[in-house]
């Protein structure tokens, strides 16, 4: 890891709950004072994690809000920073101008981790990734897409399909009636997508199989794989869709969420690992991520890999996926933020 000390603007949006002032330089957010019910420990924002593990990297961290306001923009270019640590994922709460808070940053010419405006437009509109795999002979679900009687594109699919918006992330818009066996019941769900996020719905064959998820770190030649790690979805309930919905991933008190977890996939064969590996990274590089991302795939009961989606910037929460795979690799998560801090200062060089 490089030794020069850096002044790093950690960078996120805040638009549901803005402060009652505009603020250029944000101090620390104070630690939580309700617990959850998993933890009698206060539970730390990602951006707090990251900000401690600069300290202890020997950098210069503060923190920067975007909130929509004009005036923020104009702060962030006068910021000062060596690098920006990039946690934005929307600008004014609209999730695809993403892109755009990055492109700033590329016209500002400051240096920033992560995806830049290409990769947020590849990998965040789903139908677009998905067309990218197909260029580069990744296998992905059959799909197709709907927008207000409008098809965009359309394989010859089959049922069981599921049905989500083209360009949310987070599992947004995805839920147990996703997942559709019937004309009506896709009639039904894409009015549903249609209506509730005004979006284009994305119609794919579902697959039943492994959810695996692959953390990636580096760029184009030197991007490598971490540990796989695998959403074990096996003991939902029966008639109950084996998919990361949001119940799953982020709704505490449901059923879904209590029944499943993620860990590192154990008992995966190395065929099947290096298999799984090689097409992330493929997966990685053609949607043009830089310094870390994450690919979700499924592998079904024939031990066909399906390339599901491509997530740039993924959660850094030591509590989610990414980290437990860094530190299956040997990386603590001091580690794991100074790759990603050399990594996005090497592109820059």
């Amino acid at each position: 890891m490089t030794g020069a000390k850096l002044k790093v603007t950690v960078l996120y949006d805040l638009w549901e709950e803005e402060p009652a002032e505009v603020q250029e330089e944000v101090p620390a957010p104070r630690k939580r004072k309700g617990q959850t019910k998993r933890k009698k420990k206060p539970v730390k924002h990602d951006r707090e994690e990251i900000f401690e593990a600069l300290e202890k990297l020997g950098h210069e961290p503060s923190y920067y809000v975007l909130n929509g306001r004009p005036q923020t923009l104009l702060g962030l270019a006068k910021c000062g920073a060596d690098l920006i640590f990039n946690l934005t994922e929307s600008y004014a709460g609209d999730d695809t101008k993403e892109m755009q808070v990055t492109a700033f940053l590329d016209m500002l010419d400051i240096p920033y981790t992560g995806a830049g405006p290409h990769a947020n437009i590849l990998a965040q509109d789903k139908s677009i990734a998905k067309k990218m795999f197909a260029f580069y002979g990744i296998q992905s679900p059959y799909f197709a897409t709907a927008y207000r009687g409008t098809i965009d594109h359309a394989h010859d699919i089959s049922f069981p399909l599921i049905v989500k918006p083209t360009s949310e992330d987070g599992s947004i818009g995805i839920d147990a009636a996703a997942v559709v066996t019937s004309v009506k019941e896709l009639m039904e769900r894409i009015s549903y997508i249609q209506t509730e996020f005004d979006s284009p719905a994305l119609i794919e064959e579902y697959i039943e199989g492994r959810e695996i998820y692959a953390a990636i770190l580096g760029n184009n030649e030197n991007a490598y794989a971490l540990p796989l790690v695998e959403l074990d979805l096996s003991k939902l309930p029966k008639g109950v869709p084996r998919i990361a919905s949001q119940e799953v991933k982020f709704e505490k008190d449901t059923e879904a969420y209590k029944l499943t977890k993620s860990a590192i996939a154990e008992d995966l064969d190395e065929e099947t690992v290096t298999k799984l590996t090689e097409i992330a990274i493929k997966a990685y590089r053609a949607v043009r991520l830089r310094d870390y991302g994450r690919i979700d795939m499924r592998i079904s009961s024939k031990g066909e890999v399906y390339v599901i989606e491509a997530n740039p910037n993924p959660w850094l929460s030591s509590a989610q996926e990414f980290f437990m795979a860094a530190k299956k690799s040997g990386l603590s998560y001091t580690q794991m933020i100074g790759e990603i801090v050399d990594l996005a200062m090497a592109r820059h060089a």
